[in-house]
């Protein structure tokens, strides 16, 4: 499996007309230098993260599509493998989609990951809207990465093409760029 896979950071898919697609997707993702919208969504533990009460250090938002699916799986042991290197620069590692808590709690036990996975169920996709990455046609999360810095400012943002794990080099990438202050 390979750790990580060079990718551009994008705020949309190059060639493609978002609006006229007629897929339901947004315009945009949410760009680098915005404030990171908050939410409060129930993780696969039961509990309520709240984005604001991990202000502080870096936050990993991971918007996927759904559990079970092949590429999120191997996307989100990707990122279980590499957890360590994460903790390395005291980030939190949140993996999103509109999968109910409950999928999430098997998905969390079945993989034995070590982060928690967070329901966008109801009302539905309302987190993944805020940061235009939700699909309504297909009322599922696109797969879009993005590093909120300590201020809860999006510091990066990329969107992943369908069907493609985006790896982990471009989060490491650029929190070791938050890290060293070496701009976005």
């Amino acid at each position: 499996m390979n750790l990580f896979r060079k990718k551009e950071n994008k705020k949309t898919l190059e060639g493609l007309d978002r609006e006229e697609n007629g897929i339901g997707l947004p315009d945009e993702i949410l760009p680098a230098g915005t404030k990171a919208p908050d939410f409060s969504l129930q993780s696969s533990s039961g509990e309520v993260i709240t984005l604001t009460e991990l202000r502080g250090k870096p936050v990993i938002l991971a918007f996927y599509p759904a559990d079970w699916s092949p590429v999120c799986g191997d996307q989100l042991v990707l990122y279980n493998e590499v957890l360590p290197m994460f903790n390395d620069f005291n980030a939190q590692l949140l993996g999103i989609s509109v999968d109910n808590h409950w999928s999430h709690e098997a998905y969390v036990q079945d993989r034995n990951l070590g982060f928690p996975l967070l329901s966008d169920f109801e009302p539905k996709g309302e987190a993944a809207k805020k940061y235009g990455v939700y699909n309504s046609q297909a009322g599922l999360s696109e797969r879009a990465l993005f590093v909120v810095d300590e201020e809860g400012i999006v510091y990066w943002s990329y969107l992943s093409p369908g069907g493609v794990n985006p790896g982990a080099e471009g989060i490491l990438s650029a929190l070791e760029s938050l890290k060293t202050g070496e701009g976005n």
